[in-house]
């Protein structure tokens, strides 16, 4: 037996802890190794003992790419809270439809749910006839009016070969505005998407087909118009903004992201949402928590224009904010990816301490890479990492694989 302990004690491999020295040596050898001509912002803290672990140009404005998202879904959180419905409504101008009847119009209204479909919208139409109704004697009304008609922006880089271009952020939406066409060329059949022009419109009059189909007879046209006020709902769709988020930032998904920003907007004036008011609630978000304001510009809720500037100071300040948020960093932290397991962060950290162990948001745009959460080291320290680069030589991969070894370093921190 003795021979076997000093076998043992002779032959175990060499496992030491990684000190915080040790952790902080690393990261500079990381950073060294950057290519001179990279901007790169860095700033790695633990929440709860207020330490920095890291820090490189907290301060400077970068391009943020889809860490933007961070901001949009938290400002969500913080003014509409997880369990929060947005909905797609139809109503009745008829307040009695006992007798199988609407006389006056049907109207369908959104109000920011990006993920509604044609098939809830046969689901509508099946509660509808599931009422026996039998008869419209108006028009069908598409409803996109909780925003404004601006469905796209001149800053959203056309020939940005990281993100594709967006289709109309509007209130009312059905199939992320979208449609499937098909040609044919000879015996080729080509299928391609074509964004919808005219939401509202299109959204009435799919539904005046749809009704139609289920046998219920409209009298009146498809058209857009405004939903008078006090009228009942006869069917409602609806996502909660714990789900929403989830899809935002877990995928990166920036028309969810777009329609979220301006549903903020809406909430936040009371009066519809725009850019203005959704990026005036942004940042009185950023002031009224003492987050970092200098040198920080929102200007969408997706992260694709090039005019956001974001430091990683206040990344890191958001991802603090949540993390102390009882309320509402559950959703929040739920929403992230899970390194090696999915979402954007699927590929990567695997076969790391930092594997199923970090939440994050990555984000990227030509020259651009981003990467901000939390994880949680060795040694049970939850940290908050927030890294940007900008590069001219090199690759994304290489400067997310940067990323990753950074992670991976202070997850090994375990003394």
């Amino acid at each position: 037996m003795l021979k076997f302990l000093i076998f043992t004690l002779l032959f175990l491999p060499n496992i030491h802890a990684t000190s915080l020295e040790e952790v902080k040596n690393e990261l500079r050898r990381i950073i060294n190794s950057l290519h001179s001509t990279t901007k790169a912002g860095i700033l790695i803290i633990n929440p709860l003992t207020q330490d920095t672990i890291y820090q490189l140009n907290p301060a400077v404005s970068m391009i943020p790419a889809s860490n933007t998202k961070l901001f949009t879904t938290a400002s969500a959180l913080n003014l509409l809270g997880g369990g929060y419905a947005i909905s797609t409504k139809i109503f009745s101008s008829d307040l009695n439809i006992k007798d199988g009847v609407v006389n006056g119009n049907l109207y369908i209204k959104g109000y920011g749910n990006p993920n509604f479909s044609t098939r809830d919208l046969e689901l509508m139409t099946s509660q509808l006839k599931g009422k026996n109704i039998k008869l419209i004697t108006g028009d069908i009304i598409g409803d996109d009016t909780y925003f404004d008609d601006i469905y796209t922006r001149d800053d959203w880089i056309k020939n940005e070969k990281a993100n594709v271009k967006l289709p109309p952020i509007s209130a009312l939406v059905i199939d992320r505005n979208r449609t499937f066409v098909q040609s044919k060329r000879g015996r080729r059949v080509r299928r391609y998407v074509q964004y919808v022009d005219d939401p509202p419109l299109y959204a009435a009059q799919l539904l005046k087909e749809k009704l139609e189909e289920a046998g219920i007879v409209v009298n009146g046209v498809a058209a857009k118009g405004i939903t008078p006020g006090d009228l009942p709902v006869l069917s409602e769709k609806k996502i909660l903004l714990r789900d929403l988020i989830a899809l935002i930032n877990k995928h990166s998904d920036n028309f969810y992201a777009e329609v979220l920003f301006k549903t903020i907007g809406a909430a936040a004036s009371g009066k519809q949402g725009n850019s203005f008011y959704s990026t005036q609630a942004v940042l009185n978000f950023i002031e009224d928590n003492a987050i970092l304001k200098e040198g920080t510009s929102v200007v969408d809720g997706s992260g694709i224009s090039r005019f956001n500037q974001i430091t990683v100071g206040a990344i890191a300040g958001i991802l603090e904010k949540m993390y102390f948020d009882l309320k509402n960093y559950e959703d929040f932290y739920n929403s992230l990816s899970i390194a090696g397991i999915d979402g954007t962060l699927k590929g990567r950290l695997t076969g790391t301490p930092a594997e199923n162990n970090m939440r994050g948001k990555t984000g990227t745009l030509n020259g651009v890479t981003s990467l901000s959460g939390y994880l949680t080291s060795l040694n049970g320290e939850d940290i908050i990492i927030s890294i940007i680069f900008e590069f001219e030589k090199g690759s994304w991969n290489y400067y997310r694989s940067i990323q990753d070894r950074i992670a991976e370093t202070v997850a090994n921190w375990d003394e």
